[in-house]
């Protein structure tokens, strides 16, 4: 064998002493990183049986809860429902397909809705959330604080108490003799039925004179002899005149907005 060879060999032996000490140093330094982490978790798991821990984890899991039914509270326990079904029926009644496009009929709902709402969100920042925060209150307190100007709120909308009446019956519990005594559960499917069938009340009157429109011109073009010719695209002129002459939009906002109050 030459020495070029006991070279080679010398140096492949090397090469595999280093790869070997190398694999079992980030072996161990894996282990020991498995280790802590593992022993992480078991002093966090340990930690839960403790009354602090426990409550603080059931004080996260309601505010998560909270978040994750922040949208459906917006949507449905406001008046977000009946304003944008306003405004869609408003769009379908001039026969405009995309224009206003979703994005800006929702949005517009949107602050319509903080606008309606602002009073009643100041008053549970004032008796829930602010309380709350500065530990004058329990957590118990600050959720009946918050819920009871929602509460309110949904009751004064509710003209028609037969849909809240319908939910009593439903739910087998007998006629309260206060609305203290209603359960918000039975609340808020009540109010939701009432400002659907509100919405589609107003949707019909905002229907009948675009309805109008659409007649007059169908019989005129007959009577014409155009019957190649789409009523509702020569309807759609006349409707946007008479919609911006009796400043459409205002009116459908103002009639909202006052409809609430």
């Amino acid at each position: 064998m030459n020495k070029k060879n006991k070279k080679k060999i010398v140096l492949f032996i090397l090469f595999l002493i280093s790869i070997s000490v190398f694999t079992m140093t980030s072996i161990s330094a894996d282990e020991v990183a498995t280790n802590s982490i593992v022993d992480d978790f078991v002093d966090s798991i340990d930690g839960l049986g403790s009354p602090e821990s426990a409550a603080s984890t059931v004080q996260i899991l309601m505010i998560l809860t909270v978040i994750a039914l922040a949208p459906s509270i917006l949507v449905l326990m406001t008046g977000f429902t009946r304003i944008l079904i306003v405004f869609s029926f408003v769009r379908n009644a001039l026969g405009l397909q995309q224009t206003p496009p979703n994005q800006v009929l929702i949005g517009l709902a949107l602050f319509l809705t903080f606008f309606l709402m602002a009073p009643l969100f100041s008053q549970m920042n004032e008796e829930a959330l602010q309380p709350y925060i500065n530990e004058e209150i329990t957590q118990e307190e600050a959720i009946e604080n918050a819920v009871e100007p929602l509460r309110n709120f949904m009751l004064n909308q509710m003209t028609d108490r037969s849909d809240l009446k319908t939910f009593l019956e439903l739910s087998g519990q007998p006629l309260p003799e206060t609305y203290d005594e209603i359960p918000t559960t039975t609340v808020i499917p009540a109010f939701i039925i009432g400002e659907l069938k509100r919405a589609f009340i107003m949707g019909f009157f905002i229907y009948v004179p675009f309805l109008i429109i659409d007649l007059v011109v169908a019989s005129t073009l007959m009577s014409l002899g155009m019957m190649m010719l789409p009523p509702a695209m020569v309807a759609m002129p006349f409707k946007l005149i008479l919609f911006l002459i009796v400043d459409g939009w205002g009116l459908v906002v103002k009639t909202l907005m006052m409809g609430f109050h």
